[in-house]
């Protein structure tokens, strides 16, 4: 690994990015050009030692999930991310979609701007890509895991845990949501081993989402009214609102509730609060 080349890389491309367009305040005392140390690990989900580490030419060999969240925390091009892996010795992600992609440009300047908005950019398999601050105080942070478990559709099938987010009594709703969009994504995807190798895990892992899937119904989420479960706060009536990019493969989704009402009010409240210690998306 050259350890020299990736902490210039890392460092050239922190020092050009703005503290506003990622939704952080400039400050009065900054005396750097672009970002922190600090705050690249915060966006990235690492600890600022590691990444100063990293940055001197130190530390342990970064994988590839750290390098992807590094590049969405750096919004390299796709050029640059790759051009990253290389330096790091790491396989190039072969697909242009999944955890280990760039957050597209235009989903990712909307996230930017959401600062108060409760938002985060998912995959079409329910990856977690990018989230906000106000997001992850309502949802918590994804957990650190790899292979098909970052989809929150298959822990939800796999992991009850995962289920807490959402009251019992919701759950079938849920269920036949989650099902019916990964029917659409599969074929939108048309004949693609990602899609086929969940639902081949799925199957004998939940009699559930074998039923669903063979009942063959098929939407995309658009739109939804979520009742979600804080720790804090109780439960939560929202309104979940999804925009699309122009492939498909990457989704922002943004919560709200309506003025006035008691979900505002826990909403307002959430804010004083802040991040909770939650597993689930």
């Amino acid at each position: 690994m050259n350890l020299p080349e990736l902490a210039a890389f890392l460092k050239t491309r922190r020092d050009r990015i703005r503290p506003d367009a990622v939704g952080l305040p400039a400050g009065p005392r900054r005396r750097v050009p672009g970002l922190r140390r600090e705050e690249v690990a915060q966006l990235a989900g690492l600890s600022a030692d590691y990444y100063t580490e990293l940055e001197r030419g130190r530390g342990a060999q970064p994988s590839a999930q750290t390098l992807a969240a590094l590049a969405r925390a750096l919004r390299l091009t796709t050029d640059e991310r790759d051009h990253l892996f290389h330096l790091a010795e790491r396989p190039v992600p072969p697909s242009a979609h999944g955890s280990a992609a760039p957050v597209q440009p235009a989903l990712l300047g909307l996230l930017d701007r959401l600062t108060t908005t409760r938002a985060q950019v998912i995959s079409d398999l329910h990856e977690t890509l990018a989230q906000n601050e106000p997001a992850a105080a309502l949802l918590g942070r994804p957990p650190a895991v790899r292979g098909p478990a970052r989809s929150f559709v298959f822990r939800w099938f796999t992991d009850p845990r995962a289920r807490g987010i959402y009251p019992p009594e919701d759950h079938p709703h849920h269920s036949r949501v989650f099902v019916s969009d990964l029917q659409a994504v599969a074929g939108q995807r048309g004949r693609d081993t990602e899609v086929a190798r969940m639902v081949a895990h799925l199957r004998p892992e939940s009699a559930e989402f074998a039923a669903l899937w063979d009942a063959h119904d098929v939407a995309f989420r658009r739109t939804d009214h979520k009742r979600i479960v804080h720790p804090s706060l109780g439960v939560i009536e929202l309104d979940c609102h999804c925009l699309f990019s122009e492939d498909g493969r990457q989704r922002l989704l943004w919560f709200s509730a309506a003025p006035g009402t008691e979900g505002a009010e826990q909403l307002e409240l959430l804010s004083v609060i802040g991040t909770q210690d939650m597993t689930a998306r």
